[in-house]
Parts: C-alpha cells; structure tokens; sequence
C-alpha cells in the first residue's frame, strides 16, 4: 500500500480521503484544476503526450471499475499534468460521462477508461485525448487539448472499443482508427464493424475523409474470396468498414519504416484460439501480416535502433488459450518487409543480467512499454512482472526495465522495483499486482522519459500509480511519488485505478 512520501523537488501528495462528490453524486462536473498559463521554461516530451503544449508530458490513468453518479462500474479517467517537477495530483481532470461537456450520462458496467489513446486529431499543436469503454456500443469521446488543458468532449457513436491514433497513411497528420462492439462469436471469426478516419478530425467529430478499412487486395468473405464480396449476399469479413473479429487495437508503431503507421492487434483465429496480428498502413487502407502468437499485452518501438520499430509481447496468462503456455517475452525486430517469424528473441528473466528469476506464474510482461529513456537512439522495454511473489507476498508484483542494443533486449545493466525496494512509496502485499499496466513518458520534461507503473490490486482494488523519474542510465526509485483515488480526490472503491496507462 503507498504512503505519504513527502517529495518537495517533485510533487505534492494529498492525504485527506478526499472523494469528488459530484462524481459519486450525480453532480454535473467533475472535479478539474486547470493546469494553468503554459511553463516558462518549456519541456522536451514528446508533442503526441503533451494536453497542454508545455512540453511536459501529461499521464493518462485509467479507472474503469469506478463508481461514478452511484453507477458501479462506470468508470473515469484521471489526467495528471507534467511539469519540471514531475506528476503533481493538484494538476489534474477527472474525466468520466459526468463530466460537464463529455456526452453522455454515467452507466453501471460501462467501464468507460477501459481504453484510452493520445494524439494530435484536428492539427492545432495540442495531443487530444480518445476514450473508449468496455461496453463499446456507448461508442467513443474525444476531448481536446488546449493551452489550459483537456477541454469539451464530441461523441464518436457506435465506435468504442480500443480506438488507437496514429499516421496510418503517411500525411504527416493523425488517423483514427475505430472498432464496433462485437457480440458473439463461435468456431470461425466474423466481421467487425470498423473504420478509418483520415485526419485532421474536427471538433465536430468530423474527419477529413473516411478511408477503407482494410486495401482491397484484403477483402474477402464467406461468399466470396476477393473484393467481390462488397457485393455478395454474405458480405465482407474484411472489407471497408469491417475486420475478420473480434479483435482489439494494442499498439501502434511504423514497424516496416515506410513513414506510415502500423496497427498491432489480438485477433480471434476461430475454433476458441487467439492471434496477433499486424496491420500495416497504406493509402488504401491496411493490409494483414504476421505476429507473434504469445498472448500478453503487445507495445512498439525501436529496440535495436535501426529506426524500424520491433514489436515486443508479452508472456502468456497462467492459463493459455492457444494450446502450450509460453512464459517467455517475445521480441520481433521491424524489417522493411515487415514483422519476419524468423527474426525474434525469446526471452525470460533467466537472459543473463536480467534482475530476479524465473518462476511459474510470474506473468512476465504482464505490461510492456518500449520507448527510448537513456537517449542513446534505442528502446528501453518495460515490462510488469505483476504475479511476481517475494517476501511471503503472493502475487505483489513488480517491474523490470531492460536495455536495447542493436542486437534486442539485454539483461546487463536490468533494473526491478517493486513496493519493498529502497526509496519506492508504500508496502508490498498480496494480490497488489505492481505492474499490472506501465508506461513511459517524460513527465519532467528533461529528455528522458520516466517510468509509470501501476498496481491494480493496491488498496482493495482501488488501485495506484507509481512515477519513476528517467536519466542517462535508465530510471532511479530516487524521488518516485505514488498516487491513488484518494489522493486526486476521486471515487476510490474498487476503481482499478491504472488498468491503462497512457
């Protein structure tokens, strides 16, 4: 459980159990501190994380089992903006759908904040926030980035589950790509209502063109094999609104260096078993290619620094659903043709260096993140370790971060956290799950992004985040600051507070 940790130079911690009562009442308005006049002194994060043009990237937590105008389950989104000094819980919005300007009313099980990604949609210069929820026919929100922060909300209908940002057709601006609800499925895979928005997209939820879905060499169905089927009486599975599912987006990256984002997914493959899959942008709309199978969380990013991103997944859950469980993280390095089967690392915390061992039920991976904190032109990978037990703690937790050559991931040099080491806010305990979700922004501003990471389990599954400050070497537990529900005054039980991390 996380303390008070008094950390001047970077934040300020709340400690009155404090809950935002018109989000737990029904009230119009959420509770939100405008971040303020931009800083002075401007930041270097990356634009893509940055609400409020700072330069300080802002973190976006995920709560979707939160109460919400007496609606269990309806879920919120907190934002903490960045600054000099780090996170600071004074700084932030809560998002939910009662939340003045978001469309939309609170609902029981909606878990809006199940999904949540960044990126400059209408070209102003301020990264805009798409949430989606886990009942995904309540569709989609995007609020809109400014100089004082998030602000507004346009409804996407229909669209709400996993959307993902990126520059899929190579313009230089943000595409949105957009997933229906998908209802029951049996032993073969069936369409997916989605589509593709060429961007900028206005602030009416307008974009500049809608593109098909998937390139027409794609398209096939049960009737027929080929594009014909836009016309057949069973229609098309992939198609140009439409994907053989049910899928869900995971991450986004150019992994073939042709300027055009790619979109990795977890995809059913039929007969109960699950895939990934990369789609690869295009003008036309993507086209499908190879993934590893293993079935943990999925991120992108230049490991090897060739400037191609690498795909890096996850182990499995204890309990595989495609046959023998993997329990190593798999590492597939970007090529100009795409993701190659034949150019991979397995590994798992027996690679020489890598910080603790190996043990079954660990869930190595159970987070991953990749992006560059040392600033040498190669990747870090982040992964959460969230069944990890140690000290008589089952299930704890805890996080690893690996260094990138050009050959993949190495364990020389690895670091671990987890709530019992030196300097890291709180108490390690059973069913915490540290790391359950991670990410890694530069929420300082100084060049280097810094670690966050999460533990859904913390606290009665309210949960809790965990910032680690980046530098040269990797990051340092040396001025790490924790927060929960109650420290930004939001509505705490069973929250799962940090389920995403953006």
């Amino acid at each position: 459980m996380p303390r008070a940790r008094r950390q001047p130079a970077r934040t300020v911690r709340f400690t009155a159990p404090l809950i935002a009562a018109t989000l737990v009442a029904g009230g119009a308005a959420a509770l939100s501190l405008a971040p303020g006049a931009l800083a002075a002194t401007q930041g270097k994060a990356d634009p893509a994380d940055d609400f409020n043009g700072d330069g300080y990237a802002d973190l976006v937590s995920g709560a979707p089992g939160g109460t919400v105008s007496g609606k269990a389950q309806a879920g919120y989104v907190a934002v903490t903006y960045g600054s000099a000094q780090g996170l600071d819980t004074s700084r932030k919005k809560l998002i939910s759908r009662s939340t003045a300007g978001v469309p939309g009313s609170a609902g029981a099980k909606e878990k809006f904040g199940t999904y949540v990604t960044k990126g400059d949609l209408d070209g102003d210069g301020y990264s805009d926030l798409v949430i989606g929820s886990e009942k995904a026919t309540t569709g989609a929100v995007v609020l809109w980035g400014s100089p004082s922060g998030l602000t507004g909300g346009t409804n996407i209908a229909t669209y709400g589950k996993s959307p993902q940002i990126g520059d899929f057709d190579g313009d230089g601006k943000a595409d949105l790509a957009l997933l229906a609800d998908m209802g029951s499925y049996g032993d073969d895979p069936e369409h997916q209502g989605a589509a593709l928005w060429k961007g900028p997209v206005s602030r009416s939820g307008t974009p500049a063109k809608t593109l098909d879905f998937m390139d027409k060499s794609e398209w096939w169905g049960y009737g027929a094999d080929d594009a014909a089927c836009v016309d057949d009486e069973y229609g098309c599975v992939d198609g140009p609104d439409s994907t053989t599912g049910p899928v869900t987006f995971e991450a986004v990256g150019d992994i073939d260096g042709d300027g055009r984002d790619d979109l990795a997914l977890r995809s059913y493959n039929g007969d109960g078993m699950w895939n990934n899959t990369v789609l690869y942008g295009s003008g036309t709309g993507f086209k499908r290619g190879w993934a590893p199978e293993t079935q943990g969380d999925l991120a992108v990013g230049d490991v090897n620094g060739d400037g191609k991103d690498d795909l890096v997944v996850g182990s499995d859950p204890e309990d595989s659903d495609i046959g023998e469980t993997n329990q190593k993280v798999t590492l597939a390095f970007g090529t100009a043709d795409g993701l190659d089967g034949d150019k991979v690392q397995e590994f798992d915390q027996s690679l020489p260096g890598f910080y603790g061992a190996q043990e079954d039920g660990d869930h190595l991976g159970s987070c991953v993140a990749v992006a560059d904190v040392t600033g040498d032109g190669k990747a870090e990978v982040a992964l959460g370790i969230s069944g990890e037990d140690f000290g008589g703690k089952t299930d704890a937790g805890s996080v690893a971060l690996l260094r990138g050559t050009a050959d993949g991931v190495t364990g020389t040099g690895s670091q671990g956290f987890n709530q019992n080491s030196a300097d890291v806010p709180g108490v390690a305990e059973s069913g915490d799950m540290f790391g359950t979700a991670c990410g890694l922004l530069d929420v300082d501003g100084d060049g280097h992004r810094d670690l966050a990471a999460s533990a859904t389990g913390e606290n009665a599954h309210a949960g809790a985040v965990w910032a680690f400050p980046g530098t040269g070497t990797g990051v340092t537990a040396t001025g790490s600051v924790s927060f929960g529900p109650t420290d930004l005054r939001a509505p705490e039980t069973k929250a799962l507070l940090g389920t995403q991390l953006r």
